[in-house]
């Protein structure tokens, strides 16, 4: 026969009645229990000795906190069934925070922190970090940056804790941040004890100890929240980088099988004082293959001047044109250089045919001439769209380093070491 099945005995929380007011208590912490609070009257009691004594009696009018987990829940989470057996509210300045004490009987004791919807479940730690670099510490294989220190104070207590707990206790508390993980230390004048928590949504909480409605909405950036862009930030990098070489590739693919094929070359002279008609046409010229690329190239003898070319592309079956025009001018001066003499305009996909082009110069009135060479040059490549695609596909990266960037800024500006420094400060 297999030997019977051995399951741990069941633990019971002890009764007791409180001292000031008669009302009930119950010690869920057992021997570990050093203070108790009474849920009606405030009190906080002694609960060291086997008669409970007051240690404090609070002030009712300062107003009562409402555990958003009732003391006494029991909740599966982290591996292990945790009650709330204490309840504390805490200020550093005007800010105020929450804390929840569980206890396993097996397991010892763990926190529940809350800030502004924000949750970490807090493990006393069984090691000292190791300080390293100024404002820095080492904890299981963590690196954690210093982000605050502040005098804490106890504004309200409830339930029972393993210390003696009760209003306006003080610690100087130092926080050390690595997302989504927070190292803390709290110095008293006798004893300095770390934690290390962890960021935890407030949907686990919730449905750990089966509350109900839903958890409060987080406001702002916490200290050791973690980023929702960190991990897509690298990640879109590393696609656009991949991208971009593909991009690279093709245009290297065009740049080499394009054929680059002089299909005409012309020799002009233009003065503004010549009479007639300042427009001609050239020869004709054969487009051959598929429809591409054709580049009309200027270079010209201009110094301390400009021109304006008026072009018609025109087919020379059908008398189908195409107008466009550009600019030359080139002025320079101790200072430097304004323009260039050449110039070139490049039309997409030409259909295969026969053509002539049309060529108006203009010049400034007056004694002003120009000597230049006109150049086609067919299937030549275009990058506009190398630097189009380059552009749309940098912008998602940019867009979620600015994100991530901001969200960064919005989190050290609560630090002692914000990024940038208040007006007046």
């Amino acid at each position: 026969m297999g030997s019977p099945l051995i399951t741990p005995p069941v633990v019971r929380a002890q009764a007791l009645s409180c001292p000031n007011c008669g009302g009930p208590l119950e010690r869920r912490g057992f021997g570990h229990t050093l203070t108790i609070v009474c849920p009606q009257c405030l009190s906080v009691l002694d609960a060291s000795a086997p008669q409970l004594q007051i240690l404090q009696q609070v002030d009712k009018a300062q107003g009562r906190r409402t555990p958003m987990i009732p003391l006494g829940s029991r909740g599966n989470f982290r591996g292990a069934t945790w009650q709330a057996i204490g309840f504390q509210t805490r200020a550093v300045e005007e800010d105020e925070w929450e804390e929840y004490l569980l206890f396993n009987p097996y397991k010892g004791f763990r926190y529940l922190t809350h800030y502004a919807g924000h949750w970490n479940f807090v493990t006393p730690t069984e090691a000292l970090p190791a300080q390293q670099a100024q404002a820095r510490v080492a904890y299981g294989g963590r690196r954690y940056r210093h982000f605050s220190t502040a005098e804490a104070v106890t504004t309200f207590v409830l339930g029972e804790f393993p210390w003696r707990a009760q209003g306006g206790d003080k610690v100087l508390s130092h926080d050390f941040v690595d997302p989504p993980c927070i190292l803390s230390a709290e110095a008293t004048p006798n004893e300095i004890t770390w934690s290390q928590g962890e960021y935890v949504p407030g949907a686990e909480i919730w449905q750990a100890f089966g509350l109900p409605n839903r958890p409060p909405v987080p406001r702002g950036v916490y200290l050791n929240q973690p980023s929702p862009y960190k991990g897509n930030v690298g990640g879109m990098w590393m696609n656009f980088a991949l991208m971009l070489l593909i991009l690279i590739g093709l245009a290297l693919f065009f740049a080499t099988f394009s054929r680059h094929e002089v299909v005409l070359r012309e020799a002009h002279h233009f003065s503004s004082l010549d009479p007639g008609e300042p427009s001609y046409v050239t020869k004709t010229f054969d487009l051959e293959g598929r429809p591409a690329t054709l580049e009309v190239d200027l270079d010209t003898n201009l110094d301390q001047d400009w021109a304006y070319f008026n072009f018609a592309l025109i087919n020379d079956r059908t008398g189908e044109a195409y107008d466009f025009g550009r600019e030359v001018s080139y002025y320079h001066d101790s200072d430097g250089s304004e323009g260039s003499p050449r110039a070139s305009v490049l039309i997409p996909a030409v259909a295969p045919g026969t053509y002539y082009l049309r060529v108006e110069p203009e010049m400034d009135a007056g004694r002003h001439s120009m000597s230049y060479d006109l150049t086609l040059r067919h299937d030549v490549p275009s990058y506009a769209w190398f630097w189009i695609a380059a552009a749309l596909l940098i912008l998602p990266p940019i867009g979620y380093t600015m994100r991530s960037a901001s969200f960064e800024r919005q989190r050290w500006m609560e630090s002692d070491h914000p990024p940038l420094r208040r007006g007046g400060d």
